[in-house]
């Protein structure tokens, strides 16, 4: 197997010029690297793969397409059906696993309408290959899964990390804390005033706090302050926060936006942090009308919002939309080492951009492809067309993160050559010039084994599964199965808009059929044991989770069917 590493270039709009990427910011105090396990994808021939991938939508009417230093001196005649095509907005939320994991230790299964499969793929970041400059490197490999004909194809994006040199611009951070009667549970409102306590510590005396506490209404108790000899205060000010009453989560977030533009500092990282269970109930009760309130402000000065999830009764689809919604990422917390992990590694790689409106394309090649199917994403789903429209909402991506897609792919009997092209697009977080990578596949990197990979792609692929099964609830599978599958249309796939959410109830969900290839449970769970033998704590984790959730599901299952229809599968 065969993991192409990508050299910079990039396909552009004519006349557009690339910017470079805005300096990432690391919090000094703070160990360096991602919040996330660490894996490295290996590239098991040495040898580096450079081509001229077709990209895979057209352009834009009237815009022509230039070739990038991808190259290996062949051009391929590849033009992807529409339901050969897969778009979808980047993402690198992780609180969906955190929380299956905390729902798991507490003896129950997880809601199957919280688990987001890309959320327990990313929680494990990847050694991919760095860019050398700003931008992404594109990284693309696979192997055979057990189900016949089936491979698992990895998509691997990477950001290049910050230096370790401490210099960055300050950061001007408004905390936005629940402080509603939910919240006096142990590991909500505790766990929060000492992760404050933990950030107010690790910060630079040049950066700076503003805090607002919301329950039945929202007030600030500490304007945008300079730290400095200040940090007291601060203290002082997360101490006497107490729980109380209800939970009207929208007025807190109007008024820490309101807190965090009248603070905001010119030249300076401006970020709203939201410390919340998410269970509104006074005020406004969707996101979106939430997030109606503070559009304006946000679009004009750009503060976005990083959302961490406490408690073991938590608002996850509406801490989701809340951090989609406004151009930011979420996380959850369960204990004091993960509250450390994700204010002195994740916050800080979620505080400064390397791409705005990033969105990712794979073109699948008809003549060797016969079905496939993306892992998760589901609510990140772009419209085929709008893949080059930058109007369109994409995600946020920090300095040093990896993001992951994997695919299920079947593929047409004794055929051999393209697979597929990957492709990613993204805005400089400054100049708002559009900026693309490319890299593509062969038949011949999809034909080793899964489980004599790489130990990153079977971490991958561990998350991925246990995800899917969990999906399944209670009948979580133990065996092989193919997917449900959609015929193939003709038409270009479209994302639904999707409907405003209750504040504290899951949204609607459509079972699927598992996954081809998926090991049973108890089997997922020996393979994060053999992972984990190198006392990897992240994985250790995994395979405890996995094996809570076969005791639960009782470790039952039925045999999944698929059809013979081409294309996308759903």
């Amino acid at each position: 197997m065969r993991t192409w590493k990508v050299r910079r270039g990039s396909k552009v709009r004519r006349g557009l010029l690339a910017a470079a990427v805005a300096g990432g910011l690391l919090l000094t105090g703070c160990s360096s690297g991602g919040g996330e396990h660490t894996d490295r994808a290996v590239d098991g021939s040495g040898k580096e793969r450079r081509g001229t991938a077709p990209m895979p939508a057209p352009p834009a009417p009237g815009e022509e397409q230039r070739d990038g230093s991808q190259r290996d001196g062949r051009e391929r005649d590849f033009a992807p059906a529409p339901d050969y095509l897969s778009t979808f907005a980047l993402d690198v939320d992780t609180a969906s696993y955190g929380y299956a994991r905390r729902t798991l230790a507490e003896g129950r299964l997880p809601d199957p309408s919280t688990v987001r499969p890309e959320e327990f793929v990313n929680s494990f970041r990847q050694d991919y290959p760095r860019p050398e400059g700003d931008g992404f490197s594109v990284n693309v490999d696979g192997a055979r899964t057990d189900a016949d004909g089936w491979s698992l194809m990895r998509v691997g994006l990477a950001t290049r990390a910050d230096a370790d040199d401490g210099e960055r611009p300050p950061a001007a951070l408004t905390f936005v804390i629940d402080v509603s009667g939910s919240m006096a549970e142990p590991g909500r409102l505790d766990l929060v005033k000492e992760s404050l306590g933990i950030m107010t510590d690790e910060l630079r005396d040049d950066d700076s706090i503003a805090l607002v506490t919301f329950s039945d209404s929202a007030k600030t108790v500490l304007p945008m302050t300079r730290l400095g000899e200040n940090r007291g205060k601060v203290h002082s000010a997360v101490a006497a926060m107490e729980p109380t009453q209800s939970t009207n989560l929208e007025a807190g977030i109007r008024t820490g936006y309101d807190t965090a533009v009248g603070g905001r500092r010119d030249g300076a990282t401006n970020r709203v942090v939201l410390l919340s269970d998410a269970l509104a109930n006074t005020g406004e009760t969707s996101a979106d009308g939430i997030l109606e309130r503070i559009s304006d402000a946000r679009g004009e000065h750009g503060i976005t919002l990083f959302g961490v999830g406490v408690g073991s009764d938590y608002g996850d689809a509406l801490m989701e939309r809340l951090a989609d919604k406004g151009d930011g990422h979420t996380t959850y917390v369960s204990d004091s080492e993960e509250a450390r992990k994700v204010f002195c590694e994740q916050l800080p790689a979620n505080i400064e951009l390397r791409a705005r409106d990033a969105k990712a394309q794979v073109a699948f090649d008809p003549k060797t492809v016969k079905q496939f199917r993306l892992i998760g994403y589901d609510n990140r789903a772009v419209a085929d067309d709008d893949f080059r429209d930058d109007s369109v909402d994409g995600g946020e991506v920090g300095p040093g993160h990896t993001v992951t897609a994997l695919y299920a792919v079947k593929m047409r009997p004794a055929t051999s050559g393209h697979v597929a092209t990957a492709s990613v697009r993204w805005l400089d977080p400054d100049s708002r010039a559009p900026h693309e990578e490319s890299n593509q596949i062969e038949s011949g990197d999809l034909e080793g084994g899964l489980w004599n990979a790489d130990r990153g792609l079977r971490t991958t692929a561990v998350a991925a599964y246990f995800a899917d099964a969990l999906r399944q609830g209670t009948s979580a599978r133990s065996g092989p199965g193919d997917p449900a599958v959609r015929p193939d249309t003709g038409a270009t796939t479209t994302a639904p808009a999707p409907a405003p959410e209750p504040m504290s109830t899951s949204t609607g969900f459509a079972a699927r059929r598992p996954l081809p290839g998926a090991p049973s449970l108890a089997e997922l769970a020996r393979n994060a044991e053999e992972l984990s033998s190198d006392d990897d704590k992240a994985l250790r984790d995994l395979a405890t989770a996995v094996r809570q959730a076969d005791r639960l599901a009782g470790g039952s299952g039925g045999e999944g069917g698929g059809g013979e229809e081409e294309g996308e599968i759903r």
